[in-house]
């Protein structure tokens, strides 16, 4: 037998480079953060990873040698990721920062150069990216859409042009009037996204001849001009074939892979239901999960959710046959059908979803539930899209409403199709993926089926809470996580299973078996010892209540934590920028220069000159967080604002004189940071140091958490550790990882050491669990400093002298969200219950908080939190 090929894992030089640069490295690259004109144009906030990936590009871009090498690129990200969005804002960059005003978008396929038409370029489209009106820089700029670039473009304007590759191909190839052509793409700039780029390698892959064009074709649109840029996007980049990485090992510039995108919550789970069953059992399986997961979200208050089903079939012939067959099970459904489904089911299934399901249908009115079904499972609500043609997008109307099936007003619960729908369909609301057949696919095959799970995987971000959220939020609510949970359901057959399992890794694509192993639901059950004390039946937690800020206390620019007299603007390359509150003024080798005054009438010109470039800076947009202010030039020149502000420069020492572009930069960067200080800081609540009763009872209460067997990921390790000796621990078990498992360890030495139950009556540690959601802390600290956040400790030591009932707040963080979590350590260590109100307590309640407990990094270790916990006891005389 021919040994299994072992491929090394893949070293990427662009990324590793990046990602270790030194962090005193003064290139200008090391500095760069997402730009306004992005975040103000965009209508969705760059998330983290694709703030990275374009850090990584601007990086890519200054270089001193970008015009050899990286002039193409790709971005490895996950199918959902918001590769879309990317682009967008990559347009904005390369226009604003370098002066690209034509752009060539490229596909495979019809669906995705449709889909993004709506996102770029049709602003009535709930697709559509942008905000409007798009401005930079104070100008507005039009996106217009062409066939062939123009001669003399005008200012203000970027010009795109989308295509297929195969279009694109044939108009390069023959010469007609008003096509395009390689002489006239020679006098141009252009920058080419490339979309699903995966198709465009068969030249390296040796593969297909007509593939083999494209390829060719993108590579000399890309040479006909040495500043043309080609960066290219996809989820699914082959570089375990040796040919392809050794192509794209320095082009790929930021990897942002599919487990990494569902371990960060951005997706829905995956679960697999595998079985035997027929398509009918099938069918009706999916649809009853379907229609318990839309009451589930009624139940919850969650309106227009609408899940949808896709059953998919190897061939169109079987496909209409399998909608004809649906059709005639919903019409045809009985009472005593639907009965006798589920019992006999229920005693079969080792599903522990659909056991959930069956006991959940078992327990309803029969006769509502078949009318209920058919209402919402009919022809009317059903589509197959099998045209014949290899993408079934390419059909504009199947496109619109497939495109729109989130619409409350789409009626479409179903949807039947051979075709995989791998690209080009952006449907959030597909819940259950139903395998119809019993042929087992070929790996080729299979590896569609696993992107097309991974395009299913695409969070839906239902409103809850009148919030809506593009990640998860019920990953530990055993009932509520099946509505951020897509079912695959397949058939149970060994080889099939086990080449779904490779096409799932190369994807890097976790999912889970809905076998009751597969998974394990632990339950942290309240000690009953501790239900029969007082401390929970009467016993209270506090929690700070909440006030609205009045308008009239953002009565100046200080209260938005700007330094109102004097802002540095680093206009020396070879030195970092001084912060926005930093007054310091001696560099070496530098020299200060006054840039501009809001005092001086001189400078008006200016200061006028550089607001109109931030499109920000409009009154009615600023009224919204300065709301006492009654004109733009009282917030320009009032004494209580700008009107005292100096703008001062830090220049090299013997620096020409700066230009008046110069400085009208240097205000723009100014009114830049003044912009995000306001934004941060302007809030409509805050905590107060007036601290509420929460009832005991009300806060611990028995919870379960649901823990995969996988060992794919990289979340933490999460076990339950037994606590049947520990009676300070009021769970009979601890569901916690390694690092609350070593805080809690760290408690347990410090009561034994310090003997603190012999000294006092109860000693309890409250496991504060994240999902009950019932008690949070809210910051309270000076305007200047506060974010006004709310933050749900971990921990409460509670201890209990027969008099007074101290409660200490103490929380594990670990090292790499200190920086970001600095601000709730500080809340903890303000809590002093002489400067707080106890709402129906005098002296018989005490909060304290102490430092976070980390155990990972050096910073902290066991003795240090231990002792700061005794020296936080000894100043209230607990004799420690």
């Amino acid at each position: 037998m021919a040994k299994k090929k072992v491929v090394a894992e893949r070293y990427f030089p662009l990324i590793d480079q990046i990602n270790n640069f030194d962090l005193f490295n003064d290139n200008e690259a090391y500095k760069f953060k997402v730009p306004d004109y992005i975040r103000e144009n965009l209508k969705h906030t760059l998330r983290d990873y694709q703030s990275k990936a374009l850090f990584n590009l601007n990086w890519s871009q200054i270089d001193d040698q970008a015009n050899h090498l990286y002039n193409h690129l790709m971005f490895n990200m996950a199918t959902g990721s918001g590769k879309t969005d990317l682009m967008a804002a990559i347009m904005l960059y390369m226009y604003a920062e370098f002066g690209y005003q034509e752009f060539l978008f490229v596909a495979n396929s019809n669906a995705v150069v449709s889909k993004t038409q709506e996102n770029f370029l049709n602003e009535s489209s709930a697709k559509y990216l942008f905000n409007t009106p798009l401005t930079i820089a104070g100008q507005r700029i039009d996106i217009r859409a062409v066939d062939r670039f123009p001669l003399y473009p005008e200012q203000g304007t970027i010009y795109l042009k989308l295509t297929t590759i195969q279009s694109l191909a044939n108009e390069l190839g023959s010469y007609r009037e008003n096509g395009l052509t390689y002489d006239d793409l020679a006098k141009r700039e252009l920058v080419i996204l490339a979309d699903e780029a995966h198709h465009f390698n068969a030249s390296t892959k040796k593969e297909k001849v007509l593939e083999t064009s494209w390829e060719q074709v993108l590579n000399r649109v890309r040479g006909a001009n040495e500043n043309n840029r080609q960066f290219e996007f996809t989820a699914t980049i082959d570089v375990s074939d040796d040919a392809v990485y050794e192509k794209y090992k320095h082009k790929i510039i930021y990897k942002y892979e599919l487990n990494r995108f569902m371990n960060d919550g951005f997706s829905k789970n995956v679960r697999r239901l595998e079985s035997n069953q027929d398509d009918r059992d099938k069918m009706m399986n999916a649809v009853l999960l379907s229609q318990y997961r839309k009451r589930l979200a009624k139940k919850n208050q969650i309106q227009d959710f609408k899940p949808v089903i896709l059953f998919k079939s190897n061939r169109i012939k079987d496909s209409e046959a399998s909608r004809d067959a649906f059709l005639e099970m919903m019409a045809d459904l009985t009472v005593n059908d639907l009965q006798n489904f589920i019992v006999d089911h229920l005693s079969a299934t080792k599903s522990t979803t659909l056991t959930k399901v069956y006991e959940y249908w078992l327990n309803e009115d029969f006769n509502q539930t078949v009318a209920e079904l058919k209402r919402d499972f009919q022809k009317l609500t059903t589509i197959n899209v099998n045209d014949g043609n290899k993408n079934l997008l390419d059909d504009r109307a199947d496109f619109n409403n497939l495109n729109t099936l989130e619409d409350p007003n789409n009626p479409l619960r179903t949807v039947f199709a051979v075709a995989k729908l791998t690209e080009g369909w952006d449907v959030l609301n597909l819940y259950d993926i139903v395998r119809l057949g019993e042929k087992v696919s070929s790996v080729k095959e299979t590896n569609q089926e696993a992107q097309l799970i991974g395009r299913g995987a695409r969070y839906y971000p239902f409103i809850y809470d009148g919030k809506s959220s593009f990640t998860r939020r019920f990953d530990d609510d055993i009932n509520r996580n099946l509505l951020e949970t897509l079912f695959y359901h397949t058939i149970n057959d060994p080889t099939y299973l086990k080449r779904l399992h490779g096409s799932l890794n190369k994807l890097n694509l976790v999912s889970e078996n809905d076998e009751r192993d597969s998974f394990t639901i632990y339950t942290a059950t309240v000690k009953p010892r501790f239900t029969k004390t007082k401390f929970f039946k009467s016993g209270n937690l506090y929690q700070n209540e909440l006030e609205v800020i009045p308008d009239e206390d953002y009565d100046n620019i200080n209260k938005y934590g700007i330094n109102a007299k004097e802002i540095f603007i680093n206009l020396d390359k070879t030195i970092n920028e001084t912060e926005l509150n930093d007054d310091r003024k001696n560099h070496a080798n530098t020299e200060e220069r006054l840039i501009a005054s809001f005092s001086s009438k001189a400078d008006r010109r200016l200061i006028k000159k550089a607001v109109a470039r931030e499109s920000w800076f409009r009154f009615a947009n600023i009224k919204q967080y300065l709301p006492v202010i009654k004109s733009m030039d009282e917030f320009l020149y009032g004494t209580d604002w700008l009107g005292n502000l100096r703008i001062k420069g830090i220049v090299a020492y013997g620096a020409p004189s700066l230009t008046i572009e110069e400085r009208c930069e240097a205000v723009q960067q100014a009114l830049s940071r003044i912009k995000k200080q306001i934004i941060t800081n302007y809030r409509k609540q805050r905590g107060t140091n007036v601290f509420k009763p929460v009832p005991v009872h009300e806060v611990i209460i028995d919870y379960q958490k649901k823990v995969s067997n996988s060992k794919t990921g990289n979340g933490p390790d999460i076990r339950p550790y037994e606590m049947p000796n520990d009676d300070w621990f009021v769970y009979d078990v601890a569901i916690v990882d390694q690092l609350e498992d070593s805080f809690i360890n760290m408690i347990r030495g410090f009561i034994n050491d310090t003997n603190l139950k012999e000294k006092y009556n109860n000693v309890y540690l409250l496991r504060i669990e994240e999902r009950i959601n019932k008690f949070k802390l809210y910051e309270y600290l000076p305007i200047e400093e506060s974010h006004y956040q709310a933050y749900m400790p971990d921990f409460v030591l509670c201890l209990d002298d027969g008099k007074v009932n101290y409660q200490i707040f103490v929380e594990p963080k670990g090292a790499n969200l200190l920086i970001r979590d600095q601000w709730k350590q500080d809340l903890l260590e303000s809590l002093d219950s002489d400067k707080l109100t106890i709402i129906g307590e005098n002296d018989d309640v005490r909060l304290m908080g102490v430092k976070f407990y980390v155990n990972d990094d050096g910073k902290r270790d066991i003795r240090g939190t231990q002792e700061e916990l005794k020296t936080k006891l000894a100043v209230h005389d607990l004799g420690i």
